[in-house]
């Protein structure tokens, strides 16, 4: 029996404020609060708000029959408890139905699986620990900022205890092998649920399109007439789509929630489909063989890699600025630092969309970075970002300084 894999992200960055040159060591409001206030209500009132409504109508209507799965970064949550917190309590009605999974990731949405093996574990235990708390569930299914994915990663969330990982379902990976059945980590337990690209951006960005047969905005019962063709050839389809999707990315008014709403019974009006949710997948499909990745792999852009966030040497240097902590305080310090300017900013910087921004791709990629970008170039993200950590690095030599002195004077 086919079962839809049906995973939204939900995920809002702290956005960093245009800090300049003459804000080092005189300001420390990193972060733009008035923007980001601005975007969190934007989205839960044109996505975050009507879309959960209709999922909720349609869990309802079907009787337990339709299931979904969010990842919701803690960036996001933290948001929704500041300005958004009606979007926050629509979340946790979804998660007392009992037919919502929520899943694990980095905290900060961030690329510490990349650069920092303590950090991300740490990340991941945060994170979980606030899905937990919100929503009453422990993560068991891993999904890692962007589904950045490579075997190691693979590796070390079966080993932090993840039955399973979302993947995209990369072509030059895949081979010949179909995205609609479950692998496994190559040399591991853990499971492999990969992303259907070619369905899941129908949706996301081919929505106003149609399919090429009926013109117009895509229609619920075509596709799932489109699923339907894949009986007798898949045991899972993920669709996984930024949950944005959903009345932002693509306006409430061309039918886009509509179409989240009615495409349940759709697909169910085959006897053979299903819906279900990561674990589920996870704990009844049997994976058709082992999947050994040569490269890092993601969802985002053409290349389908993490060229997205470190592709040019403006984003490898401000990484490896970020990443090089002794430069920007010293171990022994860290309570002290941590008193001057918080763990936490550095864990904000961490996330990936800061990054994103700095990308100087072309074409139809590079118009898709900008139009997140709250900055007018990606050089302007850069300065910005790196006087950001010029100042933590100057304050925390400051708090050093003045260590050093009080253990001089009481000598």
């Amino acid at each position: 029996m086919p079962s839809v894999c049906l995973y939204f992200q939900v995920h809002q960055p702290y956005r960093l404020r245009r800090y300049s040159y003459f804000d080092v060591a005189n300001a420390t409001g990193y972060f733009d609060d008035k923007l980001n206030r601005s975007i969190m209500e934007r989205v839960a009132r044109q996505c975050y708000l009507p879309a959960n409504e209709a999922l909720l109508r349609a869990m309802r209507a079907h009787a337990g029959a339709f299931k979904v799965a969010f990842s919701v970064s803690g960036t996001a949550i933290e948001q929704m408890r500041l300005y958004a917190p009606d979007a926050l309590e629509s979340f946790r009605a979804l998660a007392a139905t009992g037919h919502v999974e929520f899943l694990g990731e980095t905290y900060y949405h961030s690329l510490a699986s990349l650069f920092d093996r303590d950090e991300f574990e740490a990340q991941v235990r945060l994170h979980s620990d606030i899905i937990e708390q919100e929503f009453g569930q422990r993560p068991r299914v891993f999904r890692n900022t962007e589904l950045i994915y490579n075997n190691e990663i693979g590796r070390l969330v079966g080993e932090l205890g993840f039955r399973a990982v979302m993947i995209e379902g990369v072509k030059d990976v895949l081979g010949w092998r179909s995205p609609n059945f479950v692998y496994r980590v190559a040399g591991a337990a853990t499971k492999l649920l990969p992303r259907n690209f070619k369905l899941s951006d129908d949706i996301a960005f081919r929505f106003t399109q149609g399919d090429g047969v009926e013109a117009g905005p895509l229609t619920p019962h075509r596709y799932a007439a489109r699923l339907h063709e894949l009986t007798g050839n898949a045991d899972l389809v993920g669709l996984f789509l930024d949950y944005e999707t959903f009345g932002e990315h693509h306006g409430g008014d061309i039918g886009v929630i509509n179409f989240l709403e009615e495409l349940p019974r759709h697909v169910l009006a085959h006897k053979e489909w299903r819906f279900c949710m990561p674990s589920e997948a996870a704990r009844y499909l049997h994976p058709v063989s082992d999947l050994s990745f040569s490269r890092v792999t993601s969802w985002a852009d053409t290349e389908r890699d993490a060229s997205a966030w470190c592709g040019n040497t403006m984003q490898q240097g401000a990484l490896a600025a970020l990443y090089d902590r002794p430069s920007l305080y010293s171990e022994a310090d860290v309570q002290a630092f941590d008193m001057a300017v918080a763990r936490e900013t550095w864990r904000r910087l961490q996330t990936s969309d800061h990054f994103y921004y700095m990308s100087t791709k072309g074409d139809a990629d590079g118009a898709v970075h900008r139009h997140f970008s709250p900055f007018e170039s990606p050089y302007d993200g850069f300065v910005a970002y790196m006087n950001v950590l010029k100042d933590i690095r100057a304050r925390s030599r400051e708090v050093t300084a003045g260590r050093h002195s009080r253990i001089a004077s009481n000598e």
